[in-house]
Order: C-alpha cells, then structure tokens, then sequence
C-alpha cells in the first residue's frame, strides 16, 4: 500500500492503496468530455482558482482532477459519452480557509460562464486500486482491464466513482506523452 501522503503518485501497474481526505473547488456536471459543458464548467473552475490562488499568496496551480460515473450498471466505456456524469476538482492544502474560496467565487464572477457552479468540497477516497496510465484517454480501457484483473485476484469490487488525476493536463499536446493516475475506491468483495 502507497503512503497516504503520495496523492500524486501511483505505479506503472496496478496496486492497492490508502488515500484520506481531500478537499478542493470542484464543478459537477454531465455530458461528453471536452464538449460545451464541460468546458463552460472547466474554464469556470480556473477562474475560480486563479482568483483563490492570487489572493492566498500564490499557492501553486493545483493539478486537474476527474471524478467520472454513469448512471446504468453498463460499464461505463459502454454508455454514450454525452451520458457521462463527472466532478472536476482541483486539490488545495488544508490553509484555505472555506471563507476564501467563497470569496474567490464573488471575486470571479463574471470572468466565466458558470462560476457560480464551483464550491468548496470534500470527498474521502479510502483504499484503492491505482496506476499511472500512459498515453492516450482513448486507450485507458486497456489500463482498466489491468485494474479489474488486479481487484479480481485480491477480491476487490469498486465501491466509490472512478478518479483521474491528469499529471500532465487534458492532452493539448501529444497523446501519446499524456500521463493519467486511474484510481478506483475499492471493498472486499462480498
């Protein structure tokens, strides 16, 4: 098992691991990735954390963060991508006050479309199977069928949304450099 304090890092291959609690901005909303919603929501998220992070002093750009689910028991590389649930999130450190972010979403308002969509949450992961996925997001089901053999062989079922922590960004660049942690809360299984 990872140590705690390692949110940021996972194997190349699939491995059990312990993450606690996180709390950041975060959006919520449905549809396909990359598509009007989503990136009304996104760029109203940065807004929100720019503002944040100008007024506390300059604290780093948080790295981005993907909650996904569905709302069938399809797997979800079955369901159409348009019918896709997801939570962005941008991790911060536990000195942000709640009331800053509250200001930081007054301050920016006006700056995006759906700003006042963003709030302060908090979300506990627990154990987890986990790896770094390299390449492309259209080949992470290969990564996933790794993962569901390894939860398979040490009686694991998921039991909490899918997560993605995009280490090097939604790939405006070369697919093939894009590194992905895939993490998925995990139970025994019964």
């Amino acid at each position: 098992m990872t140590n705690p304090s390692d949110w940021y890092t996972a194997a190349d291959v699939p491995e059990a691991a312990f993450h606690g609690t996180a709390r950041g901005l975060g959006v919520t909303g449905q549809g396909e990735p990359g598509g009007a919603v989503f990136t009304e929501r996104l760029k109203a998220l940065y807004a929100v954390a720019g503002t944040l992070i100008g007024m506390a002093g300059g604290l780093p750009m948080p790295v981005l963060e993907g909650r996904w689910w569905v709302q069938d028991l399809r797997p979800h590389q079955e369901v159409p991508r348009d019918e896709w649930y997801w939570h962005l999130f941008l991790k911060l450190p536990g000195t942000v006050e709640p009331a800053l972010a509250d200001q930081a979403r007054e301050a920016a308002r006006g700056s995006a479309a759906g700003v006042e969509q963003v709030q302060l949450v908090t979300f506990t992961e627990g154990r987890c199977v986990q790896m770094t996925h390299h390449g492309s997001f259209a080949d992470e089901h290969r990564s996933l069928t790794r993962m569901a053999a390894f939860m398979a062989e040490h009686g694991l079922v998921p039991s909490g949304l899918h997560h993605e922590i995009y280490l090097t960004g939604l790939g405006d660049g070369d697919p093939e450099g894009l590194r992905t942690i895939l993490r998925q809360p995990v139970r025994p299984a019964r």
